[in-house]
């Protein structure tokens, strides 16, 4: 007995508490939506999004974060795996990341698009599907910030496995689109990105970016494209301060896209037989937002409102099969129930020439959602 307690009040003299904590958070939104084009309308409850945020701290500089997404489409439910990577705190300046993660390209797809974070119901034109924007990427990056003077810097650089160009040959309607989605490189070439965030005041109320992702997209087993390069670039702006002249919190973001590709030789064929084409591969996009919350009211139903407009467009190759000209505007009127808690109402109308559609079109659209994060 008297050695089992030495033991035992041995082992509690050097037991340290487990540095490892483990976490959930996430986000998850409902609502309908409805959209009215030439004369027809169509409208629909939306199923329950959940996208939960698994965190895990190993110790004080290894950390690791990864989400998932659960969404109803075509009646099943669709799981989307948004990102995972592990972060290492190399020093106070210096964290490296590794797997994959949300790309810092601009500031709208890894800090904004959440549905509790996004202040509209629908994403800016030029991002997710068929968007010039990328989102994710795997690889690895370094990233930091630092204090400069009276302002700070924020930085990222980093290397993923790069866009894959689609070349048409299983949709040729869809030849010269960069395909952003790639769990395993085409080429032996990786891209390089990174951004630049500068904050030149001391309380921080304004961010300006610029951001830059550049490598080969082509097939390296298909000598017509293994040299066809992509490169892409972005500038983003930030304005957050209650002002005490309009007696409320002004957020104003913007942020502008520009995607080159080299040229290369597509394959069309329409029935008379196929032919090559080529075209300058150049596109863009941009996005403008201002919203506007009354905080200093003194009426605690009018300080939780919030009114947002936002103004956004993309351009295509015109020579493309898949050219696009649109213009989008969108307003919104937001009640925060918490900090963490929004109901949404949107309304947006977009014009557009050409996509795949084809012609010219206008489209409304209708959203009321709750979002929460959590």
């Amino acid at each position: 007995m008297l050695l089992i307690t030495a033991v035992i009040g041995g082992y509690a003299q050097d037991y340290k508490p487990s540095q490892s904590q483990f976490m959930i958070r996430g986000y998850g939104h409902a609502g309908f939506s409805s959209f009215s084009s030439d004369g027809e309308t169509e409208s629909s409850f939306q199923g329950g999004t959940f996208a939960p945020i698994f965190l895990f701290k190993h110790s004080d500089k290894i950390m690791f974060e990864a989400e998932l997404e659960f969404e109803i489409e075509d009646d099943e439910v669709a799981i989307g795996f948004e990102y995972a990577n592990f972060n290492y705190i190399m020093n106070d300046y210096v964290t490296l990341r590794g797997g994959k993660f949300l790309l810092p390209f601009g500031t709208f797809m890894e800090r904004l698009h959440p549905s509790w974070i996004n202040r509209l119901s629908s994403t800016p034109l030029g991002y997710g599907h068929d968007g010039i924007a990328p989102s994710t990427g795997i690889g690895f990056e370094l990233r930091g910030a630092a204090q400069v003077g009276s302002g700070k810097i924020n930085y990222s650089l980093y290397t993923t496995n790069g866009p894959t160009l689609n070349t048409g040959v299983e949709d040729q309607e869809e030849a010269g689109i960069l395909l952003f989605e790639n769990s395993e490189d085409n080429n032996t070439n990786k891209a390089i990105g990174g951004r630049l965030g500068i904050l030149p005041f001391s309380n921080s109320s304004v961010e300006v970016g610029l951001s830059f992702y550049s490598g080969k997209v082509g097939d390296k087993d298909v000598a017509s494209y293994e040299n066809v390069k992509a490169n892409l670039f972005a500038y983003d702006f930030s304005f957050v301060k209650q002002l005490n002249g309009v007696k409320g919190i002004v957020d104003v973001k913007a942020q502008y896209n520009q995607s080159n590709v080299d040229d290369a030789t597509y394959i069309e064929d329409d029935g008379a037989g196929p032919e090559e084409y080529t075209f300058d591969n150049s596109s863009n996009s941009y996005y403008t937002q201002v919203s506007y919350r009354p905080t200093m009211s003194g009426s605690d139903f009018i300080k939780n409102l919030e009114f947002v407009w936002r103004y956004s467009e993309l351009n295509t190759p015109e020579d493309a099969e898949w050219a696009e000209e649109s213009t989008q505007t969108a307003f919104g009127v937001n009640y925060w129930m918490s900090w963490r808690s929004v109901f949404k109402f949107t309304y947006q109308t977009t014009d557009t020439i050409g996509g795949h559609e084809g012609g010219k079109s206008s489209t409304d659209g209708v959203f009321v959602h709750w979002a929460i994060g959590f």
